[in-house]
């Protein structure tokens, strides 16, 4: 098969950890005879310096006319520390999901058995943890009315949703979990906010539609505190933008580190796939990110977007098998040998 894929390095670690995953996606593609083109293009803090937009139009054609789009990450100090700045790394990454239509946040969390006892919580807490985030990503606060009042004493961010957009958020919820373990959590704050009550409200008239499935329906900090007392009970959790960026960010740091857990985010079209962390510039150019949540992302879109396991299941094992053998970035060396970002995506590669 042929794939034309948009490559999005960004800023910080992301061309690094990009880099590592275009080597195993070459070494899939020749095991199992594939042909990739890659299609670079500019986003984030890269593509403000270049030419002042951080998802320029050029980067939009790119992305719309490929079969998937592979993401690095984005973001940079000197404008996380510039309250003022009128341009941002981010709302390249808001007007690219909105333009491409990226509705739906696919975010897993598993554990790898060879790490389970870097994480944080206790063994016996977190084994058999394999859980799915679908966190809708087109509106809510991000994308509501927001501004400053009052002389700039006031400021206002707006939360709106429409039963339509709670609606293709949850079909796809259900459907996931027809596929898994058959449990959907519609997680929302109904005794407080009133698009929780129309989530709540939406999703209770779909269940009639998918009987198989056990719907059950939680305030998101009650969901706050059981991930990280009994989060081996989840399956599939469905949520509002809001609550899911925070919610993603708490879980994935269950298997051990940010470093390790993919993403993706998919809509009618296309699909976007990226890793979880941020840009973490403090490390860029010095050889030391993780490039593993980036390579799973790489699987993902194989699975994903092109409907090929086999080639997922290939990255997915070459990834534990990296981790079993100790062929890691000094953030799971612990203490033992640690490998750069381009030995990992050298040997991954090279075991594929």
């Amino acid at each position: 098969m042929k794939f034309n894929i948009a490559l999005l390095a960004g800023d910080g670690i992301g061309p690094e950890v990009i880099d590592q995953a275009v080597k195993v996606c070459d070494a899939v593609a020749e095991k199992f005879g594939h042909d990739i083109t890659w299609k670079p293009a500019l986003t984030g803090a890269a593509a403000i310096d270049a030419v002042g937009e951080p998802y320029p139009d050029e980067t939009h054609e790119v992305c719309k006319n490929a079969d998937a789009v592979l993401f690095g990450a984005i973001g940079h100090p000197k404008f996380d520390n510039d309250p003022s700045a009128a341009v941002r790394p981010e709302q390249g990454l808001l007007k690219m999901r909105k333009k491409l239509g990226l509705f739906a946040n696919v975010r897993p969390t598993f554990t790898f058995p060879s790490l389970i006892d870097k994480s944080p919580l206790k063994k016996d807490r977190i084994e058999g943890t394999d859980l799915v985030f679908l966190r809708e990503l087109t509106g809510g606060i991000y994308f509501g009315e927001k501004g400053r009042r009052d002389e700039g004493e006031t400021a206002f961010d707006n939360c709106v949703y429409t039963r339509e957009e709670v609606k293709r958020l949850a079909k796809k919820g259900f459907e996931m979990a027809m596929m898994r373990r058959k449990k959907l959590c519609c997680v929302d704050k109904a005794n407080v906010l009133e698009t929780s009550r129309l989530w709540r409200e939406t999703v209770q008239v779909m269940e009639k539609d998918y009987p198989e499935v056990e719907v059950s329906y939680e305030f998101v900090d009650a969901v706050a505190m059981r991930l990280v007392q009994w989060p081996n009970s989840y399956d599939v959790l469905i949520t509002e933008n809001l609550f899911g960026d925070i919610l993603t960010d708490e879980a994935s740091v269950i298997s051990g580190s940010m470093g390790l857990m993919p993403s993706a985010s998919i809509g009618s079209d296309i699909g976007l796939f990226e890793p979880i962390h941020g840009s973490y510039p403090q490390a860029a150019g010095k050889n030391i990110a993780n490039p593993l949540a980036t390579v799973l992302s790489a699987a993902m879109m194989f699975e994903t977007a092109f409907d090929l396991p086999e080639e997922g299941k290939a990255i997915r094992a070459v990834v534990n098998k990296s981790l079993a053998q100790g062929i890691v970035t000094e953030d799971l060396a612990n203490g033992g040998e640690a490998y750069g970002t381009a030995e990992v995506g050298d040997w991954l590669a090279a075991n594929i």
